[in-house]
């Protein structure tokens, strides 16, 4: 059974699923024109290694993630019927012309996270406003959902927020996690982390469901997890991918060893 989609089960007992952003593959893909490294090849990776959900935030300019990723990923993702397709992206852009086609093409699609990013932004750095933002993404959450697609908004961590969202008709919400992450540790940490509970406490009561993300890692998840109840994803990118490169380093310095090593043979 895929965690992500656990029905009638308190969300407070279940573990929290992974879903891994890929947009940092993207970037680096595009740094070149030799179309290394492959996105779907680390996806593959993700997947085997037990990841239940694939992310991607396909911006207008495809700094990182491009429009052929996209319908690519979700190729592969038919085979992978246990895992969760998750496209992030601002509804006022291009996220809902992703969703239209990719059910045209009768490709998966689980879950749309609307993010109020501005074209210009470096990364994603606050969450919708309520009520200020509520009749305008109305229909557009209602639209999502008519394909049969969970619709989750970014927010930040703000428990008097979430009865408007749920209000609202979203299914969840992903909680904004970088002022988390940037106290932890530090004395103000205890105090933001309150913060965050008393959020997904409310939302919860509301009826929402819960995802979290940006700037998690290894250090600060765990802490995250054991003090913020019923998460049931977490979308992660930029640390595991930085991680990725300290971790999978010495297997692959081994490999191009190998390689060099069969070259000398000829």
């Amino acid at each position: 059974m895929n965690p992500l989609q656990t029905t009638g089960t308190d969300p407070r007992s279940m573990q929290a699923a992974l879903s891994v952003n890929l947009n940092k593959v993207a970037l680096l893909r595009n740094s070149r024109q030799l179309g290394i490294p492959s996105v779907t090849g680390a996806a593959e990776l993700a997947l085997q290694a037990g990841a239940q959900g694939i992310t991607v935030h396909p911006r207008p300019d495809e700094r990182h993630i491009r429009a052929t990723d996209v319908y690519e990923l979700a190729e592969l993702l038919k085979q992978w019927p246990q895992v969760e397709y998750n496209i992030e992206g601002n509804p006022f852009h291009n996220l809902l012309e992703f969703a239209h086609e990719l059910k045209r093409r009768g490709l998966p699609l689980h879950q749309c996270t609307f993010v109020p990013d501005s074209v210009e932004q470096a990364t994603s750095d606050h969450g919708w406003r309520f009520p200020e933002d509520a009749a305008r993404l109305a229909p557009l959450v209602a639209e999502v959902q008519a394909m049969g697609v969970r619709v989750s908004l970014f927010m930040d961590p703000q428990p008097q927020a979430m009865v408007a969202v749920r209000a609202l008709g979203a299914d969840r919400v992903e909680l904004y996690t970088e002022t988390f992450a940037s106290a932890h540790g530090t004395p103000a940490g205890a105090a933001v982390l309150a913060g965050f509970t008393a959020t997904a406490e409310a939302a919860l009561r509301a009826g929402l469901g819960v995802n979290a993300g940006h700037d998690l890692n290894r250090a600060n998840l765990a802490d995250f997890l054991r003090a913020v109840p019923g998460v049931q994803e977490v979308s992660i990118g930029h640390a595991l991918i930085a991680d990725a490169l300290e971790l999978g380093l010495v297997e692959t310095v081994r490999d191009y060893q190998r390689c060099i090593q069969r070259a000398a043979q000829r």
